[in-house]
């Protein structure tokens, strides 16, 4: 198979992708559309190894990182999933309570990108606590594909309540202080979206390309928001207008940012989908948003 380069790569194949993974497309399908991209020595093989995930290569903190103590928790979710699986992670040599963040995941459960992600909050001086939606079904399985469908059997309200559950645990956990924010991405984003909805004391949101809450659950919203979108997500993008009339008029504090020329999934790193420059700079705001909203 031929070595590929994002470069080398259509944006059609990325728009495909992004269907594909959203449940837009069965995999037969998805796959029948690919191949008309693989020309040459590009082989179907090739563009879907590309585009696939690679966890092995791409964690940026350890799960072993000499700087955290992180572990698999369990929490009771009584309006979800019943019983809950989540990666906490703390800053090793805790002696005062620190804020809390949410790590919500993408819509295939649990993988190693999301826990990394929980693991950079921790190193960025915050306990963080990664819930896993999928474990009333046995839990993430290893790969985003059964991820994906596992996580179509599950109510995505039943799932909202497993992260409103996990916000309660932080909240009483030893060594939080109180003052909790969430970050989600695709899903999670949309998650991000409806705790600060129905969360008033939650104390600050960063949605990554999450959908939109309806008008009148908009309106409820009482935290303060950082909203983050790729530039080429039109899908998502479109409905983020009326979002911000809805913020507006109830004067919520919020900022949104647009990326441009990015993809849906920008953050991911373990996707051709990053775009570091993207990804950095919008972490970078995530981080300082939390670190303002969350003394």
């Amino acid at each position: 198979m031929q070595l590929l380069n994002k470069e080398d790569i259509p944006q059609e194949v990325f728009e495909l992708y992004d269907q594909y993974a959203h449940n837009k497309l069965e995999r037969r399908d998805f796959l029948a559309k690919l191949s008309l991209y693989a020309v040459g020595t590009v082989t179907v093989g090739s563009l879907l190894s590309f585009i696939s995930p690679n966890y092995i290569d791409t964690l940026v903190v350890q799960p072993n990182d000499e700087r955290l103590n992180s572990d698999y928790i369990t929490y009771d979710s009584p309006k979800g999933g019943g019983k809950i699986k989540g990666l906490l992670s703390i800053p090793e040599g805790t002696k005062k309570k620190l804020p809390g963040i949410i790590v919500v995941h993408e819509n295939r459960g649990l993988n190693p990108y999301i826990e990394d992600v929980g693991r950079r909050c921790a190193v960025d001086g915050f306990i963080s606590l990664a819930p896993d939606a999928l474990s009333p079904l046995g839990g993430y399985p290893g790969n985003d594909d059964d991820g994906r469908v596992m996580q179509q059997k599950r109510d995505r309200n039943e799932m909202l309540e497993d992260f409103i559950a996990a916000y309660d645990y932080l909240s009483k956990h030893e060594n939080c202080n109180g003052k909790i924010g969430v970050v989600g991405f695709c899903f999670g984003g949309w998650i991000a979206n409806m705790m600060a909805v129905r969360l008033p004391e939650l104390s600050g949101s960063v949605p990554f390309y999450g959908g939109q809450p309806t008008a009148e659950e908009a309106a409820k919203i009482k935290a303060p928001l950082l909203l983050q979108y790729a530039g080429l997500d039109t899908r998502v993008n479109e409905g983020l207008p009326a979002y911000e009339a809805v913020l507006k008029a109830n004067k919520v504090e919020y900022t949104a940012y647009i990326y441009p020329n990015v993809n849906h999934g920008f953050h991911n790193n373990s996707t051709p989908r990053f775009d570091k420059p993207a990804a950095d700079l919008a972490w970078e705001r995530t981080i300082a948003f939390f670190k303002s909203h969350l003394k």
